[in-house]
């Protein structure tokens, strides 16, 4: 189960996310739209994906992840054949919905969930570690793949060949692997569960740390590229130094899954999102030069991922694993909407003062973890019930 879902992770994160960059120049000339128009599509497919979160986790926790994973999948196969055929603005948006709600049922949240629910405290780690290192590379495996499709047959044809592929990769796997949740591990009330949660301070302190250095992270991602170039880089050093970024996010997520065994996972995850401040107060001072930009985005992309694994681990620590799903749905709708809104507005910030702001984020996200860490030995009002 765990290999299928890496490969379907992988395969899922390259088509349904990272691929849409590639669609862009090709769809602004056929279609004559602009360029910020169709990337609000994404931001649509992002924002749809953390509202129908919640729903998605109360199935999860209810009936497991084979058949909502199975009909996620090919729900964003037929999204993305749909998406071959549009001839306008408007089209383009609702197919993009369409893509954020298969995310859903089919990204790392749901993966995550079927993990949570199905091993114990001991395995856990291991095994969504094992996801998210071959996940990581989906931009690096999907990117040149899209880029050569679109050049050599069009971008509609290889929208038509990502979607085949796709679905016959992605729709027996989650039907054949993915584990059914028994009767007896199924919660009384995921809405209890979730509403005593919410009732908590805990709840919130991750909330707020997660949502800011998610916020940091987006923003460094979508925008890294183009600060780069405006210190002074050339266009191919800073795309360079930029897709070190996948590879450290591995690197992060084995060191932090590596220090659990001696460590707490919140202080553990606070100091990686202190280092992420440190990069991007760095950066401005000392980016200009090519060795200050690597040294500056290298102590950045350490942290890249660590909140991926870091989330699950938290969560299941303090909750337990049988209202997992609805939990996480629950905290993931406003860390989506932060991924989401992130990047324009720093945008309009200018490069500056949007350093200042990531470097805030990440601070952020440091004093929530500490803060939580404190309060974590405090009973929880939800006793743990793991699985397996």
């Amino acid at each position: 189960m765990v290999a299928a879902l890496a490969v379907t992770q992988t395969a899922g994160f390259g088509v349904l996310y990272y691929a849409f960059s590639v669609f862009i120049m090709p769809m602004s000339r056929e279609l004559r739209v602009g360029v910020p128009q169709l990337t609000g599509a994404l931001t649509v497919s992002v924002l749809l994906s953390g509202l129908v979160a919640p729903l998605v986790g109360g199935w999860l926790d209810r009936r497991g992840g084979r058949g909502l994973m199975t009909l996620g999948s090919a729900l964003g196969a037929g999204a993305l054949l749909a998406w071959s055929q549009v001839q306008n603005l408007l089209q383009l948006y609702l197919v993009c919905s369409v893509l954020g709600v298969a995310s859903a049922m089919v990204l790392y949240e749901a993966a995550f969930a079927v993990i949570v629910a199905w091993f114990d405290a001991a395995r856990r780690p291991r095994a969504l570690l094992a996801v998210t290192i071959v996940a990581g590379f989906a931009s690096s495996i999907f990117l040149p793949v899209t880029g050569f499709l679109v050049e050599r047959y069009g971008w509609r044809p290889a929208l038509v060949v990502l979607a085949i592929g796709y679905g016959l990769l992605a729709v027996p796997l989650h039907w054949a692997t993915v584990r059914r949740r028994a009767a007896s591990q199924r919660p009384p009330s995921s809405r209890a569960a979730v509403g005593a949660a919410v009732r908590e301070r805990p709840f919130w302190l991750l909330a707020v740390a997660f949502l800011a250095q998610t916020g940091a992270v987006a923003v460094m991602g979508v925008l890294l590229v183009t600060y780069l170039i405006t210190l002074g880089h050339s266009p191919v050093f800073a795309a360079a130094v930029a897709g070190l970024l996948g590879v450290l996010s591995v690197t992060g997520r084995v060191i932090t899954t590596g220090l659990q065994g001696r460590f707490r996972v919140a202080p553990v995850a606070a100091a990686v999102f202190a280092l992420q401040g440190g990069a991007a107060l760095l950066l401005p001072v000392i980016g200009r030069g090519a060795a200050g930009a690597i040294v500056a985005v290298v102590l950045f992309g350490l942290g890249f991922g660590v909140a991926t694994i870091a989330r699950p681990a938290l969560l299941a620590e303090r909750y337990g694993t049988a209202a997992y799903a609805s939990i996480s749905g629950a905290l993931a709708l406003p860390i989506t909407v932060s991924k989401a809104v992130a990047p324009p507005l720093a945008a309009l910030m200018g490069f500056p003062l949007a350093m200042l702001a990531v470097a805030a984020c990440c601070l952020a996200g440091t004093v929530g973890l500490i803060a939580y860490d404190r309060r974590e030995r405090t009973p929880c009002p939800i006793p743990p019930r793991h699985v397996r």
